[in-house]
């Protein structure tokens, strides 16, 4: 892999990260796992499974590919790039759907107070990570991760950073509430409230912002 080549399968992580770690449904449900009783552990089961999700899917892709990017002109490249084209129309289209939906919204009362989430145990937060991943988003990131090549050491670097940026919300709000839990507590369900109130904004804009670059992208690599 050329630095070049390198460089922008990092580009692409990095961002797709960034997409996931500012998709504001799984923070809002995040925190009220963590302010129900028991929260802290929960929260962790919550992250851990989070966390694991990402590394089975990178550790799936990189057992497919055996740790070597295919040639971008091969099938498995032009699959791939098809894929990730696929995934940023389909991210496009979503974000378009939730902002035609917003005008729907606009004449509505959106204003609610933060309820608990009565999460029975750690395996139910577990189970709640597992479905609220943006999984789309996931699929965009092996996507990209096909182009990795692990005999490089910085490969697993880059992947270590998108695993810890794609989770950063979430692991600063489960610090924040095992050093310092009631101000934790009252801060995190009062920021839940106001993304409550902006959650659709918040999902039009990184949908349509990572569906555009990704689409971008793919058509330039594919007719490049």
């Amino acid at each position: 892999m050329s630095s070049h080549d390198w460089g922008a399968m990092v580009l692409d992580l990095m961002l797709i990260a960034l997409a996931i770690a500012l998709y504001p449904l799984p923070m809002m449900a995040f925190i009220l796992v963590v302010s129900s009783p028991g929260g802290v552990w929960k929260g962790l089961a919550f992250i851990l499974a989070w966390l694991a999700n990402l590394v089975v899917v990178i550790a799936i892709v990189l057992a497919l590919t055996g740790g070597e990017p295919p040639s971008p002109r091969s099938p498995p490249g032009v699959a791939a790039l098809a894929a990730k084209l696929a995934i940023g129309v389909w991210l496009v289209a979503y974000g378009v759907r939730r902002y035609r939906r917003l005008k729907v919204r606009a004449v509505r009362d959106t204003t609610s107070k933060p309820s608990r989430m009565e999460v029975g145990s750690p395996w139910a937060a577990a189970g709640l990570a597992v479905l609220l991943q943006p999984w789309g988003m996931v699929a965009a990131g092996a996507t990209t991760v096909i182009q990795a090549d692990t005999s490089h050491s910085t490969t697993y670097l880059a992947l270590l950073g998108f695993c810890l940026l794609a989770s950063s919300g979430l692991l600063a709000a489960e610090l924040y509430m095992v050093f310092a839990p009631e101000a934790a507590q009252d801060r995190l369900l009062r920021m839940r409230t106001w993304m409550e109130g902006h959650k659709d904004e918040a999902i039009v804009f990184v949908c349509l912002l990572l569906g555009m670059w990704l689409t971008a992208q793919s058509i330039y690599e594919l007719t490049g």
